[in-house]
């Protein structure tokens, strides 16, 4: 049985592990409230950009724009990996990660894939997987996104595309679904696969509150010349949006991970004190036998 000085040394540090998580879980819910306000700020312009390609895809055909053609052979394919920079977020990034590693025994077995990582937790695995890395933005996730990162990162892609670099191109992020869901998902964004994934349904007719059709948007010069320099701000748009949606998740796991970890180490405090008592009252009770039997032996 361990001595009361033990016990007691480990009460007293797993009270300051507690600390530390209860201090963590209190900055990630600040980080959430913040990363949550800029995912909802953004929702507004993508969906009127949305709106306004809906409009002008019911004008344009499928070969508008080579973005929407697809390659009549894929061999080479960009993953485009969302995870974190750092960890103590429970089973965020390994989730993120399984879903890359089912997709390459899967769908893309036998052909020639490289990432693009967005987050550290990401790139470390890649490189001790000894993947192709094509490019890495560290500090991306869980910070202050910047729109430039995904509009410099996805023309890249673009103009990979365009030159039989790339095939195909799928984005890998957590879907933010609320505080308690964060779902990997999986989407392609090259080639395009067809209009109707770009918006929804009632995008390329929008209405107004009363359900009255609102007028069409007029195209100068062509509806398919403007519809090619739209289609790709919309991958920018679904690129950052990605960003902004695992940034939140990360900080939703990580506040969840550390609540979780700040009640099993009160747990374990009630559990040592239990222990602590109990080895008190034994040292107690050892030191009363040796007093009576001292005086019974002085008596004889």
């Amino acid at each position: 049985m361990a001595t009361l000085k033990e016990v007691q040394s480990k009460i007293v540090s797993v009270k300051k592990t507690k600390q530390i998580t209860s201090a963590m879980k209190m900055v990630a819910t600040s980080k959430l409230r913040g990363s949550q306000n800029a995912m909802e700020a953004f929702k507004p312009y993508a969906s009127k950009f949305a709106e306004v390609l809906g409009s002008i895809a019911g004008k344009s055909g499928e070969d508008a724009s080579p973005l929407l053609v697809p390659k009549e052979e894929v061999k080479k394919v960009a993953l485009l990996l969302c995870t974190s920079d750092r960890g103590l977020c429970g089973g965020f990034n390994f989730n993120l990660i399984d879903k890359a590693v089912k997709m390459l025994k899967s769908e893309l077995e036998g052909k020639e894939v490289s990432f693009v990582c967005y987050g550290k937790k990401g790139r470390d695995w890649a490189k001790k997987s000894g993947r192709t890395i094509d490019a890495q933005y560290l500090g991306v996730v869980g910070g202050k996104p910047d729109f430039s990162v995904a509009s410099s990162s996805g023309q890249t892609l673009i103009n990979n595309f365009l030159d039989g670099d790339v095939d195909e191109v799928y984005l890998i992020y957590s879907e933010f679904q609320g505080m308690a869901k964060q779902v990997p998902t999986v989407k392609q964004i090259l080639p395009i696969p067809s209009l109707e994934d770009i918006v929804d349904e009632d995008a390329a007719a929008p209405a107004d509150d009363n359900g009255t059709f609102l007028p069409e948007h007029i195209c100068e010069p062509s509806s398919d010349a403007l519809l090619g320099k739209m289609l790709p701000k919309n991958i920018f748009i679904q690129i950052f949006d990605a960003i902004l949606q695992t940034s939140t998740s990360e900080h939703a796991a990580r506040m969840r991970a550390m609540e979780n970890a700040t009640k099993a180490c009160e747990d374990m405090v009630g559990e040592l004190q239990t222990i602590f008592n109990k080895t008190r009252q034994a040292a107690i009770t050892n030191d009363l036998m040796d007093i009576v039997g001292g005086a019974e032996a002085l008596k004889g």
